[in-house]
């Protein structure tokens, strides 16, 4: 009887506590959450119930399985303890993980919240991500090299590695020469403040978004979300546009080729009224003027301001086809148009069969000729 209950007290009793004091340690969470609404730490921290429970469960067995007595367990009372170890290893890196991640997010949710410059919001978030790589990485190594410090002769290969750590490091500098560059190229971006998550960026002739930067590469999602992951020494290494530095808001324009007769004023104020219905223009500046011209047409620019890239894109495309239907409709002699004419026809054939010596493209003869806007 005593065979039977004593294993059952150690192991009930191990969970039995661990499921207490993790209720416990939940309970205190949420009252100090309740008392303190102003930071989000605490609400954070209870997601570490889990892997708070594994430690404790892990570390209560760890001291007292010999005490049930059972044979199998005496039999591999060794096997059993080394999995029991590596266990409590992997679960205090997931905690440890859990933690620092809760620290750094509430800290950036009080930052972004007391901040409204979007531009520095960005650029703490892109620090923050890659801080909690780099802290990830650090953890798993160090998790990883503590287990396998479990294992018997691990000193001695440890010993041997160290010894041939001058070779190794060469053959690995030149063979990871690319990533190595890729690494110190994520350092440089987080800490230098080039490109930040939600930066509107032209790369490659390619119009995005930055959506995600880890220590090798950057993902752009385009407007047609498409995703061009890029290494970041890319950014490091050639030009780029990027549209969100120093301000989100933009300045777009829009060009027309019309005929030199089109009436520039009447756009001026037609343009007005456009964008006095247009919700994207942010009503900063707008303008509208000649900025060159052929022998057929003129070259008439719009120019427009918006709150992003986004709104300006908006309400470039409105100009475009608000304005080009106006014209149709109101003033079609503004369009471009080729004049044409048929061969010349010697003599007085021509008159003489009642054909006009020239048409325009229109079909209508010269004395019957629709206004074209040259003369």
């Amino acid at each position: 009887m005593e065979n039977a209950l004593r294993p059952l007290t150690v192991v009930g009793g191990s969970v039995v506590l661990t499921l207490l004091l993790g209720w416990v340690v939940d309970l205190l969470l949420r009252r100090v959450d309740r008392h303190h609404p102003e930071t989000p730490l605490w609400g954070l921290l209870r997601r570490c119930r889990l892997p708070l429970q594994v430690v404790l469960l892990t570390a209560l067995l760890r001291g007292t399985y010999r005490e049930t007595q059972w044979q199998l367990i005496e039999d591999h009372e060794a096997g059993i303890g080394h999995v029991l170890s590596l266990v409590l290893i992997g679960a205090s890196a997931w905690l440890v993980m859990g933690i620092v991640s809760a620290v750094v997010e509430s800290t950036y949710v009080r930052y972004a919240s007391s901040t409204r410059d979007p531009a520095r919001v960005r650029r703490v978030r892109t620090q923050v991500t890659l801080i909690m790589r780099i802290v990830t990485a650090i953890v798993v190594v160090v998790a990883v090299a503590a287990m396998l410090l479990t294992f018997r002769g691990m000193e001695k290969v440890g010993a041997s590695l160290l010894a041939s750590a001058g070779i190794i490091g060469i053959v690995a500098g030149v063979a990871a020469q690319s990533t190595l560059g890729n690494l110190f190229a994520g350092f440089q971006i987080a800490f230098g403040d080039m490109v930040r998550i939600g930066d509107t960026v032209v790369v490659d002739g390619e119009w995005g978004t930055v959506e995600e930067v880890t220590l090798t590469f950057l993902a752009v999602r385009t407007w047609d979300e498409r995703r061009i992951t890029m290494p970041v020494s890319y950014f490091t290494s050639k030009p780029f546009e990027n549209w969100s530095r120093g301000g989100a808001q933009m300045t777009g324009t829009v060009f027309f080729y019309l005929d030199h007769s089109a009436p520039v004023g009447l756009m001026r104020e037609k343009l007005q009224d456009i964008l006095g219905e247009c919700a994207a223009w942010d009503g900063r500046d707008w303008s509208l003027a000649v900025t060159d011209t052929t022998p057929s047409t003129m070259e008439v620019r719009a120019v427009v301001t918006a709150k992003d890239a986004d709104d300006v894109w908006t309400a470039r495309c409105a100009v475009r086809e608000q304005m080009i239907a106006w014209l149709c409709e109101q003033h079609p002699y503004a369009l471009p148009r080729i004049a044409t004419s048929p061969a010349a026809v010697e003599g007085g054939a021509a008159a003489k069969s009642g054909t006009p010596a020239e048409y325009h493209d229109d079909g209508h003869p010269d004395g019957d000729q629709p206004r074209t806007g040259r003369g």
